[in-house]
């Protein structure tokens, strides 16, 4: 899968890569390192950024929030912001996909908006989303 240029990270991805998660930890390094190998533009949003850093700050672990800052620095991803476009398109993405949750909407509005022609994520039900394509890192074939 290598027809596409600018790739939107869902949370879940880098929650996987940057905590090392057993299950997915590995193979979401491979996905988002051969993603930097191939000079793909890398885009999120602040709500990624926000979904991160929860429990970094409950726990009171500055060494995971310095890690995630310096990682979205030094991988130069794109964190855009939540305005009125991404909200009425999030809007108009709820009311056809009935059963998204209101932070994915906004996650898939932003990818959407800003041209994105991939959406990185583990969530299998956004794969029904028809703008982008969606794929799920346990589905990724590297």
């Amino acid at each position: 899968m290598k027809d596409f240029n600018k790739v939107f990270l869902d949370t879940t991805p880098l929650v996987y890569f940057l905590d090392n998660n057993p299950n997915f930890g590995d193979k979401s390094r491979r996905i988002i390192d051969s993603f930097l190998v191939e000079n793909k533009i890398l885009v999120s949003s602040v709500i990624t950024c926000e979904e991160y850093l929860i429990m970094p700050y409950r726990n009171n672990e500055q060494r995971l929030i310095d890690e995630f800052w310096r990682f979205v620095m030094d991988s130069k991803i794109i964190i855009h912001p939540i305005n009125r476009k991404e909200a009425i398109k999030a809007a108009k993405i709820r009311a056809e996909y009935k059963h998204f949750k209101p932070m994915d909407a906004l996650q898939l509005a932003t990818a959407a908006l800003h041209g994105c022609d991939l959406f990185l994520t583990n969530d299998k039900q956004l794969k029904q989303f028809q703008e982008i394509k969606c794929v799920t890192v346990e589905e990724w074939e590297l």
